[in-house]
């Protein structure tokens, strides 16, 4: 079995569903050891339970509001202090407002922010020095094609968000990567708790998305997006850096 992960440490935001889930999935299949983070303790621990049944990995589940900014130097430091050290970050946790500009809320919008693009920079700061003393490591921050939309109607806020977060990969990757740290972005489609309930919300719009997407499927989020990302954090992907990845079947041209 493929341990190239072995003896890492992951923290991944949102891992108590959907992508998250499906990315500690993968990266626990290599050996890594899952600090799984999320608002509901119950849901991180079902991952963690899955993944001891599963693979026998270790690991640890927190319960914190990523847009809690004050809480996440304390989050960080529980989290390096379970295994004594930390590898690969993922920026997974995500608020999302889909409505036209003007009817937009200020205040979804700043929550947007909060635990979009500012826990998102605040995590990258607290984890670099760890990163550095574990001989570098993998960001990963999860972004989304929204803003490439041909027609960005109702998805202007929710783009914004996302592409903050692409500025602020490219900028780490830059800053950080003769240190030994990569960091990337990926731009995932997939079977998540979100997308089913936008679905849901706009079936017509769903139903008109899917035949956008050349293989005619949504990802799955472990097999789809969190094989890749494993994949990313290995050694095979050493000379991938500030890279912004398209995860989608093809959907979305990023030129």
């Amino acid at each position: 079995m493929d341990k190239t992960l072995a003896d890492q440490v992951a923290l991944i935001t949102g891992a108590g569903q959907g992508v998250g889930q499906g990315i500690a999935f993968a990266l626990a299949k290599r050996g890594a050891r899952i600090i799984a983070v999320g608002r509901t303790l119950a849901k991180c621990e079902g991952t963690l339970s899955t993944i001891r049944e599963r693979f026998g990995g270790d690991g640890v589940a927190l319960e914190y509001d990523i847009g809690n900014i004050g809480s996440l130097e304390t989050l960080v430091a529980e989290a390096t202090g379970a295994f004594d050290r930390l590898d690969i970050l993922v920026n997974n946790a995500v608020s999302a407002q889909i409505s036209s500009l003007i009817e937009a809320s200020i205040e979804a919008f700043e929550t947007g922010l909060r635990v979009g693009p500012v826990a998102t920079l605040r995590l990258m700061q607290l984890v670099q020095p760890h990163l550095l003393a574990a001989g570098g490591g993998n960001i990963i921050n999860l972004a989304s094609s929204a803003a490439m939309r041909w027609d960005s109607s109702q998805y202007g806020v929710y783009a914004a968000e996302k592409e903050a977060i692409r500025a602020l990969t490219r900028a780490a990757a830059n800053e950080w990567g003769g240190l030994g740290i990569r960091t990337n972005a990926i731009l995932p489609l997939a079977q998540s708790p979100a997308l089913a309930a936008w679905a849901t919300y706009r079936p017509e719009e769903a139903e008109a998305f899917l035949k956008t997407v050349p293989q005619q499927r949504i990802g799955d989020c472990e097999m789809d997006i969190g094989e890749f990302v494993a994949a990313l954090c290995g050694p095979q992907c050493r000379y991938v850096n500030g890279q912004s990845i398209a995860l989608d079947g093809g959907q979305v041209n990023l030129g």
